[in-house]
């Protein structure tokens, strides 16, 4: 792991409230509307991906979904996930890993990812990535990324990041996916900054 990001992240998760996050949702719309559109099992194998202390394990939880992972580089990210959660925190299996560090113990049939990927930023960590991503999701089993768009913001916390277009986002995949949609959407912060974000799911040839 690179220590340079674990602090960074650290800090972040122990200096600034959840709801004055700028990624900052309180029911994750967009995210759940894709669970919907595959209409999957209550017991998919179901990863978010920097999920942090986000709210998307809550809202699958509420559904009745029994089989959740969260992955966060932040171990203060996820303390906090499981403070909020109190007893329902036992419900989800928490991983503390550098993603292109990852190394999976079960196939996933549903990916989710908003707003992790675009700070990979170098050809090495992207290739990790999608190849962890290729050897983790079951055949038939969906792949969600949310990136800033090429409308985006250039950073996020700081930090640099990558803005991605259909074609850019999808030429990463297209190996072992097949896309199937990609939508735009505005996700505005709580201090009021509209950032243009780009949703596309594939799925595992």
């Amino acid at each position: 792991m690179h220590i340079s990001e674990l602090q960074h992240w650290d800090k972040v998760y122990s200096t600034i409230a959840a709801d004055e996050a700028s990624w900052f949702q309180r029911y994750p719309k967009t995210s759940m509307e894709f669970v919907e559109l595959f209409n999957l099992p209550l017991n998919a194998n179901i990863i978010d991906i920097g999920g942090g202390d986000s709210y998307f394990a809550d809202a699958l939880i509420d559904k009745g979904y029994q089989n959740i992972w969260v992955l966060d580089i932040s171990a203060k990210a996820i303390e906090r996930a499981k403070q909020r959660l109190g007893e329902r925190a036992s419900k989800v299996h928490w991983i503390v890993s550098d993603i292109t560090e990852f190394a999976p113990t079960v196939q996933f049939d549903f990916w989710h990812d908003r707003a992790a990927f675009h700070f990979l930023t170098t050809e090495d960590k992207i290739y990790k990535y999608v190849s962890i991503a290729e050897s983790a999701i079951k055949k038939n089993g969906y792949l969600i990324l949310g990136t800033f768009s090429e409308k985006g913001p250039t950073k996020c916390s700081g930090l640099e990041i990558r803005q991605y277009t259909e074609v850019s986002m999808s030429s990463r995949f297209e190996i072992e996916f097949n896309r199937i949609k990609c939508i735009q959407e505005d996700h505005t912060t709580p201090s009021n900054a509209v950032q243009h974000f780009l949703f596309c799911s594939f799925k595992k040839k």
